[in-house]
């Protein structure tokens, strides 16, 4: 019982993570915010090499320049931007040469997005932004590279926890048993 009651708070929290793109005007206690790095911190990575780096934007002018990659003025209502990197040098590289660096931030990512919003805070995941100009304001050197910024804030919008209803593929769809066909 205990088991089945975890299984259903975590698809309950799955289910209320939403991309916010609202934020009230209101800072993140820093409780939150390290809890919410924390959560990445752990998260599992190939070959446990955690080859990211997380760097926290909360300062108004190193906001509007970060925020200034991205075309669209909503990230801009965010007290703060995570800048999620990825470390080439550090990630593994399967016997096919593989770079795992994409995933294992996606993982980081994904695990922080569900700490927020176990805490009451709002994600979005920016990727389509100008990760030359954003290195260039981090100082990243060449191996490092920004993947993800991750707004973070108190939303001023709300996710409908139903979506996964009609806006999901059924599992039938999605699911195969013992091969594809």
């Amino acid at each position: 019982m205990y088991i089945k009651t975890i299984i259903m708070e975590f698809i309950e929290l799955a289910k209320s993570r939403y991309s916010s793109r609202k934020y009230q005007d209101k800072e993140i206690e820093e409780e939150k915010l390290l809890q919410v790095l924390e959560a990445g911190r752990i998260a599992p990575s190939a070959a446990n090499k955690q080859p990211w780096e997380f760097i926290v934007i909360r300062e108004k002018e190193n906001l509007e320049k970060i925020c200034g990659t991205y075309q669209r003025d909503w990230i801009r209502a965010a007290p703060a931007v995570i800048a999620i990197c990825g470390d080439h040098k550090q990630a593994w590289h399967g016997s096919d040469e593989k770079d795992h660096t994409d995933i294992d931030i996606a993982i980081a990512v994904d695990h922080m997005t569900l700490a927020a919003s176990d805490l009451g805070l709002g994600t979005c995941w920016v990727c389509a932004f100008d990760k030359e100009l954003c290195a260039e304001i981090l100082g990243l050197p060449e191996h490092i590279e920004p993947i993800v910024l991750l707004p973070l804030g108190y939303p001023a919008d709300q996710g409908d926890p139903n979506r996964h209803n009609s806006q999901r593929k059924p599992l039938e769809e999605i699911v195969k048993w013992e091969k594809h066909s």
